[in-house]
């Protein structure tokens, strides 16, 4: 198989790259919009108005302690047919923090209880200690950025790129476009006319941060001039 993050690294990743999420109580949904952090020990904080219902309902809470459900939903930035790539739900409680740096700003720890992720079809439990041991992939927050320069601006490396899969991907194909990036690689999204196929292409080694990311790419182009030499 090849080499990918793991469960618990996709849901980091999610996580760190996130701008919104949807919060649900036993009364009220919430749709949060760059409200959220998440430390280096994986506790994920809530930064919301004082003012707010949210942190009116969190206070308010027997023993100030709410329990909540939490949804991400993790969508590729080029424009595919079916964009989302994955979600992540947790579940706990939410309590205030032991520091509270601003009197508008209410910040709220997640106690977390359930981690599950859905992908590709199929959802997984993730352990709360594997959770907690997990990193984000370093390409995390740039990805959307990287993969929207990689479409827009290098198509014809994305092509190059795409004749390291097998052949028969090719045949009847409408469109190609990359739709992920991690440390280990790259995956591209063959579309045809009623489905599609994502074919990850494995970097040499990983990538430890974006700067080495021009010579992983290049290090796979050399591999498809060495499978077309005679």
């Amino acid at each position: 198989m090849a080499p990918g993050p793991t469960n618990a690294e996709r849901v980091r990743s999610v996580l760190a790259r996130a701008d919104s999420l949807s919060l649900t109580t036993d009364a009220t949904r919430y749709e949060l919009i760059s409200m959220h952090t998440v430390d280096g020990g994986g506790t994920l904080l809530l930064r919301v108005p004082a003012a707010s219902p949210l942190a009116a309902e969190a206070v308010s809470a027997p023993r100030a302690t709410l329990p909540c459900r939490l949804h991400f939903t993790d969508i590729a930035p080029t424009p595919v047919r079916d964009r989302v790539r994955s979600r992540v739900a947790l579940a706990g409680r939410l309590t205030p923090a032991e520091v509270q740096a601003e009197p508008d700003i209410l910040v709220l720890r997640l106690d977390l209880a359930r981690a599950a992720l859905q992908r590709d079809g199929r959802a997984a439990r993730i352990g709360l200690r594997e959770l907690a041991a997990a990193r984000p992939d370093p390409l995390a927050t740039a990805e959307s950025a990287l993969l929207t320069h990689l479409d827009h601006d290098h198509s014809d490396l994305v092509t190059e790129l795409s004749l390291l899969a097998d052949p028969h991907f090719h045949d009847s194909l409408l469109r190609l476009r990359p739709v992920a990036l991690d440390r280990h690689g790259l995956v591209l999204r063959f579309e045809y006319a009623r489905t599609h196929r994502d074919v990850r292409l494995t970097f040499p080694s990983p990538v430890r941060d974006t700067t080495e990311l021009a010579a992983r790419l290049d290090q796979l182009l050399r591999l498809r001039g060495r499978t077309t030499q005679p």
